[in-house]
């Protein structure tokens, strides 16, 4: 988890948006002006062109003169790097009317420097650095300073050696200095000791919101290739997205850059110095993919001598090694490939196709990309690299090569062909936009039923991933009426389709249209007994009745969960439904596990789970994925495996934000912002401000809802706002006490009924508790049993609030579920004490304390502790009390040690030497009572 907030810089004050992406970085150089006095208050951030030096400068510089900093800021310039002092000069232009408090010599000495004292001699270079000193140490009497140089690799030496030197003496006085350089290493004559910040590539998450912040950024399967393109450089994000905007189509080559007169203008002066020899060479490189190696390409340029790249390493622009080229930045590829005429570029494609030994997927791209108009041979080529893709599970390669090659075709069966299978294996690698253009160029050229039906299955379930799940539903619907599908694997898939569709919807109608769906495709389904399948290219993974009987199981379930669940579980689990390894084994491990889900099976469910999602990263189905990482994190977070579900959300909102899953991105938000709240780190007030949450309509998007009031409850509770908690725990029924969502809403109702105790409606939330038994029927789960149990102990006025307790609590089945089971726990102890039984209540609140250091629930573990001491238990002093006897900065340092950093990291973080975190630690150990560093998180814990 993040630190704690109140451990954060203060942003406030900030006009501009801060770059994106470089949060972590702006935090760092925020810490540094807050606490300009800390070791070390210098830093030099480092960084390829491009890539947010000057913009983190910029926001420094803001961020002080909003607190009343003096900013002194310089840049470097290559053209001024042989007159000395000019980028000091530069630097103190605005206060030199203030060396008038500097000894006279000093003031001579500055003067003589800047070329405006009589004097000709040169100043000595002793004096002049103690006249900057001086300087700089009276200015920071009247307020805080921050000194910015910009791009020091083209500043002067004589500048640099006097700041350089000033920057070691200023310990001690309100000074920041921030170095900014381009390159991967600090230039000569820097201080070995002087703090480095590396600006690397940006994560594929940042890298996508950076595109989509973008006017008139690209979609779909152009969206997703310049984000490949660009490999996280910010500043190739931004302009290959406006190179890429008003293109009807994306480029055709395989990785062919997109270009622009401002790209070739920023490039022209590096590439046009350059000997014609290497940019002829650039431009083959440019040509041919990144996975191609360099001997294909100086084979296809006819040259085997190295010495041509010579001049491209020196000026930086490549770099060769493990025999491959990479261009440093991505826009110089651009540029060097689309500065020459189209006709050498089509010769380049040409000349690396007919490269001896040439891989056979890269000379299909090279020839498609040679080819102008209709070419079955490239379509064929194409094709070939399809089939290879889709066997190994390269579902984006797969499209790409289909897309491609149905362009290429010349006749309409073979184009059909070729784009349903393109829009196939684009549904599975998860794209939506990519899977909408796909769909359009699709029902053009055919009204075939059945693949009218699969192209409208591949489409609908795209539409549910952005949120619309009304317009997803109606189009199953509409296709199942008006072109009903011929085969039984399209009458499955719509259902099933149909089945997840209704559980995101939560909507009732929904649902209630299952069965017709089913049993169309049972009668599919015995028809096509009788007869030889048609033709079909659409859902080759579900070929074999066992898997659709796997499918007809999770539809029974998701029409009735509570009547069905049991007995399809048992029909998916026995053996000879347990299908062999291959795509079946994947539908098979998936339905097992989504009705286990609803069945409350938790450990089959995340194991079920745990396997499908091993197959689905192999064969880079993020499609599939999609649709489970919701119900994935639910099971995780009920059975207390939070490490586990934490990481899965993060790398699930890295795939919703680069493929735009709308509804997902938010479940997972929704998700994340429930297990901080379980946590009880990082609680604050909750609101769901974003773009997604104030576009998308929740009333066709329930599950969503359902965990977004979830998330909003349990923080509620954490902060101690129970009315905020009872309004949000409410808002999961609806006025008639019927439950917003079906299945999410029953779960929350313990929760519920501990808030209505809290605020006084016990009797509204009475109801509500009838409401949920009555749906759950006879035979509840066993999780909706015991949850029921501990919610009539909290509000059934007409119970046994003891009997209720027990029935939470006795069976050995909770387990299963730690963190409710000890939220149970706990409110059966503050029961028992508050009747004068506190030797009962204490053996429960033991229980409670163990299960909430096991999953680190602070606040639990803070309200447990609170109960311990109320019923008579001594304890040692509460650590905030031990903790209040620490200076802020000790205090820091011991959340971030108790958080598993080591002293390097957190000098790092607070701008400290390992050896200062390693004596503040030595000298607070016998403050907090403790004797070594694994003690701090217990401390911190007991807090809660």
């Amino acid at each position: 988890m993040a630190a704690d907030e109140g451990d954060g810089p203060d942003r406030s004050g900030l006009s501009g948006t801060l770059p994106i992406g470089r949060e972590t970085e702006v935090d760092r150089i925020l810490r540094s002006i807050d606490r300009p006095c800390d070791p070390p208050h210098a830093l030099l951030i480092l960084g390829e062109a491009g890539t947010g030096k000057t913009q983190l400068l910029r926001v420094a510089e803001e961020t002080a003169r909003g607190r009343r900093t003096r900013v002194l800021s310089a840049q470097g310039w290559e053209s001024e790097e042989p007159l000395s002092f000019a980028s000091l000069h530069q630097l103190l232009l605005p206060v030199l009317g203030e060396l008038d408090a500097l000894p006279e010599h000093q003031r001579l000495a500055l003067r003589t420097a800047f070329g405006t004292a009589p004097d000709a001699r040169p100043p000595e270079g002793k004096v002049l650095r103690a006249a900057v000193l001086t300087l700089l140490s009276h200015i920071a009497q009247a307020s805080p300073v921050l000194l910015t140089v910009d791009d020091i690799q083209d500043c002067d030496r004589d500048s640099m050696g006097i700041l350089y030197f000033v920057t070691r003496r200023l310990t001690d006085q309100a000074v920041t200095v921030l170095f900014a350089a381009r390159g991967e290493a600090p230039p000569a004559g820097a201080p070995t000791d002087l703090a480095v910040l590396c600006l690397g590539p940006l994560s594929r998450r940042a890298a996508a919101r950076l595109l989509d912040a973008q006017p008139g950024a690209p979609t779909g399967r152009a969206r997703l290739d310049l984000l490949r393109q660009a490999e996280g450089h910010p500043q190739s994000v931004i302009e290959l997205s406006r190179a890429a905007r008003g293109e009807a189509w994306p480029s055709l080559a395989g990785g062919e850059p997109q270009q622009s007169s401002r790209i070739q203008q920023m490039s022209a002066t590096r590439l046009s110095a350059l000997p014609e020899g290497t940019q002829r060479a650039l431009l083959y490189a440019a040509a041919a993919s990144h996975h191609e190696e360099l001997t294909t390409v100086m084979a296809a340029l006819g040259t085997h001598d190295l010495k041509v790249w010579v001049p491209a390493e020196e000026a930086g622009l490549i770099t060769i090694a493990d025999g491959r080229l990479t261009f440093r930045d991505p826009l110089i590829r651009a540029a060097a490939f689309h500065r020459q005429y189209a006709k050498q570029r089509q010769q380049v494609h040409h000349d690396l196709a007919a490269v001896r030994g040439q891989n056979p997927s890269h000379r299909a791209w090279h020839l498609a990309a040679a080819t102008i108009g209709p070419n079955e041979s490239a379509a064929a080529a194409l094709e070939d690299v399809a089939t290879t893709a889709n066997q190994e599970g390269k579902y984006f390669t797969a499209a790409k090569a289909l897309e491609q090659a149905a362009r290429l075709s010349a006749h309409d069966h073979d184009r059909t062909r070729r784009l349903a299978g393109a829009l196939t294996a684009a549904s599975n690698f998860g794209d939506p936009a990519w899977v909408r253009d796909l769909y359009a160029l699709l029902t053009r050229v055919t009204r075939d039923p059945d693949l009218m039906c699969g192209a409208a299955c591949a489409l609908s379930g795209a539409l549910s991933l952005l949120s619309f799940q009304q317009e997803a539903f109606s189009l199953l619907l509409s296709v199942s009426q008006h072109t009903p599908p011929g085969s039984a694997k399209t009458a499955f898939a719509l259902v099933a389709l149909a089945t997840g569709i209704a559980f995101q919807s939560g909507l009732p109608e929904h649902r209630q249209q299952l069965p017709r769906l089913l049993d169309q495709a049972v009668r599919a389904a015995r028809t096509e007994k009788d007869r030889c399948e048609q033709e079909n290219w659409f859902f080759p993974e579900l070929a074999g009745p066992d898997v659709l009987a796997a499918l007809e199981a999770l539809v029974s379930t998701g029409i009735e969960p509570v009547a069905h669940s049991d007995s399809a579980l048992r029909r998916l689990t026995t053996p000879r439904l347990i299908t062999p390894a291959g795509r079946g084994q994947l539908i098979r491990l998936m339905a097992t596990a989504s009705v286990a889900y609803y069945a409350d099976v938790p450990d089959l469910c995340a194991e079920q789970f745990r396997q499908a999602d091993e197959l689905l990263r192999q064969q880079e189905a993020l499609g599939s994925r999609a649709w489970t990482l919701a119900a994935q994190v639910d099971t995780l977070l009920s059975i207390g495996r939070w490490a586990e579900a934490e990481t899965l959300i993060e790398e699930g909102l890295t795939h919703a934000v680069i493929h735009r899953w709308t509804r997902v991105e938010m479940d997972l938000e929704a998700l994340g912002a429930t297990l901080r709240a379980l946590h009880g780190e990082n609680v604050s007030d909750m609101q769901f401000i974003g773009p997604n949450w104030r576009s998308v309509s929740l009333d066709e998007n329930r599950a969503t809802h359902a965990r977004m009031l979830r998330a909003c409850g349990l923080t509620a509770m954490a902060l101690g706002d129970w009315d905020s908690a009872f309004r949000h725990f409410r808002a999961l029924f609806q006025d008639d006490d019927s439950p917003l969502d079906p299945f999410l809403s029953p779960r929350c109702i313990s929760e519920l009924a501990y808030a209505a105790q809290r605020v006084g409606r016990q009797q509204e939330a009475a109801r509500i508790l009838m409401e949920v038994r009555e749906r759950q029927g006879p035979r509840p789960t066993t999780r909706m049993t015991l949850l029921m149990h501990h919610a009539a102990a909290l509000i059934d006025d007409d119970a046994d609030p003891e009997h209720h307790f027990r029935l939470a609590l006795v069976n050995p089945e909770a387990d299963k579920w730690p963190m409710e089971r000890a939220q149970a726990r706990l409110h059966y102890a503050i029961w028992l004490r508050r009747r004068r039984r506190p030797l009962e209540a204490r053996t429960q609140l033991t229980a409670v304390l163990e299960a909430a250091t096991r999953l680190r629930a602070r606040h639990l573990a803070a309200s447990a502790r609170s109960e311990l001491r109320a019923s008579g238990v001594s304890h040692t002093p509460a650590s905030a009390d031990r903790l209040a006897e620490l200076t802020a900065q000790q205090q820091q340092i011991v959340r971030l040690a108790a958080n598993g950093l080591s002293n390097r990291e957190i000098g790092e973080r607070l701008f400290l030497s390992p050896r200062t975190v390693g004596s503040h630690l030595y000298n607070v150990y016998p403050k907090l009572g403790i004797s070594s560093r694994h003690q701090l998180r217990d401390i911190l814990l007991h807090d809660g």
